[in-house]
């Protein structure tokens, strides 16, 4: 299938996650903390953990800092307990946003979500208000110049559920939550390394924006994402850089 031009804005993406990797520490623990609480302690049986485990590796996250947090989830050292919490509610242009917290005090956690929106121009929704605009996936995007037959025989094969080529030649392959990891082996087995390899929200559908619209709509993402409770935010705005 073909898509649209998604490649400038996963790499403006990736470029500002970099420049707060000094903050994905706390992310990665606070993940690692809950995947063992709810699925259990061993990697081998905990789809979620492993995942967790390898976002800790590629941020050079030491074993035994990783195993600590585990050993905290799961009992055997005293810990931080945290909870999930998804936010939902609407941006500049009526841009949906999904906001994924881990906190451990739910009221100060709601109480900052809210006021971002309600400074930065956006509106706080109720539950369920944007989700339906998503889709819950893994998603690997490849970098244009990518073969497109391989990619697609590869992860075809392997489970995936669709793979799309956008107009610059990116590549980006589909799969249900529960294949990705399958999917992403088979990919890294055949030699194809993605540029994104995650289980997100997907948007159905997007919103362009432009000028200050885009600037507006920029800074409210970016005030969301540096609260301390958040962990992900999603949302369907394409930001004209």
């Amino acid at each position: 299938m073909a898509g649209h031009s998604k490649w400038a804005n996963i790499q403006h993406r990736k470029g500002r996650q970099d420049e707060k990797r000094q903050r994905i520490w706390t992310r990665v623990v606070r993940e690692i903390m809950v995947a063992a609480r709810t699925g259990g302690g061993d990697p081998t049986a905990n789809p979620r953990l492993r995942l967790a485990i390898e976002k800790a590796k590629a941020a050079n996250m030491p074993a035994d800092t990783v195993k600590r947090n585990i050993d905290k989830a799961t009992g055997a050292l005293e810990g931080v307990n945290y909870e999930e919490i998804r936010y939902e509610g609407y941006g500049i242009g009526g841009a949906a946003i999904i906001v994924d917290t881990m906190t451990d005090n739910r009221v100060r956690t709601v109480a900052e979500v809210r006021h971002a929106f309600s400074k930065y121009g956006g509106n706080m929704g109720t539950e369920g208000s944007v989700a339906f605009q998503f889709k819950h996936c893994g998603q690997l995007i490849f970098a244009p110049g990518t073969s497109e037959d391989q990619v697609m025989d590869v992860a075809l094969e392997a489970g995936a559920e669709d793979v799309i080529a956008d107009e610059e030649g990116a590549i980006e392959v589909l799969t249900p939550p529960g294949e990705f990891e399958a999917v992403k082996n088979a990919l890294e087995a055949a030699g194809l390394k993605a540029e994104v390899a995650e289980v997100t929200m997907r948007p159905e559908n997007t919103v362009e924006l432009t000028g200050d619209d885009a600037a507006r709509m920029q800074k409210l993402l970016d005030v969301l994402e540096d609260l301390d409770d958040v962990q992900d935010v999603f949302h369907n705005a394409e930001i004209a850089q």
